[in-house]
């Protein structure tokens, strides 16, 4: 029996500010199923930790943020006055908040902990249930979803995602500097792709796009004629 496209599960993992959740929206209009950013899960318990004071001197307290786990709501809601999806913490938008560089300096450090990432898979999964997904992140086609219908690893060179990174948050008038974008990228990097559990890495069956030269509408058209290659 044929698939629905709008029936598709598909993974997009990459390192840090690949453009993975332009990439991920895109698709998801296109085909008509949700979206669903898994990095902004981990950057609102984050935030959650900051805000609670449970980093401190550089140093997270896991052991207090794994028992306040259960404190923590966290929301993906589309909001269609702004025609995008808005991450919310507790019952309050925290989409600015959790994109600065702030929370991306100790994003990583505590999406290692185990019990973090335990309760955030979950929670994807439970997001995606019974329903077309296109979900981006560091191992979604590896652990979260292993059998997505579509698995696509992105990539990109680094000095190009810093600039994308700082082109964007200059468009959102937040202050940052290059040079502290592209540290904050190759630091993210390593401890992504070198932690125990859940390292980002390319699933055996992921299809791998280096989007470094590529447009958004460019990368639609490969995606889609990945799609059609696959399914017709």
């Amino acid at each position: 029996m044929k698939k629905s496209k709008q029936d598709l599960v598909i993974a997009i993992d990459g390192h840090s500010s690949g453009g993975k959740s332009t990439y991920a929206k895109m698709i998801a209009k296109e085909l008509g199923i949700t979206y669903v950013d898994s990095g902004a899960m981990y950057r609102a318990v984050t935030l959650y930790a900051m805000e609670n004071n449970l980093i401190r001197d550089n140093i997270i307290d896991g052991q207090e943020l794994v028992r306040q786990l259960d404190q923590i709501s966290i929301e993906i809601i589309f909001n269609p006055e702004e025609d995008r999806y808005e991450t919310w913490l507790n019952g309050r938008n925290i989409e600015k908040e959790i994109r600065t560089v702030a929370v991306s300096n100790y994003v990583s450090p505590v999406s290692k902990i185990r019990e973090v990432r335990e309760a955030m898979v979950d929670l994807q999964r439970k997001m995606s249930r019974d329903k077309g997904v296109v979900m981006d992140g560091r191992d979604i086609g590896t652990v979260v979803f292993p059998d997505a219908d579509i698995k696509i690893y992105l990539t990109a060179e680094p000095d190009i995602r810093a600039q994308r990174r700082f082109d964007e948050l200059k468009q959102k008038g937040m202050e940052a500097g290059y040079d502290e974008i592209l540290e904050n990228i190759m630091d993210r990097d390593h401890q992504d792709s070198t932690r125990d559990i859940s390292p980002l890495k390319k699933a055996d069956d992921a299809i791998e796009l280096d989007n470094s030269s590529m447009t958004p509408e460019e990368q639609m058209v490969w995606f889609m004629n990945k799609l059609e290659e696959k399914f017709g």
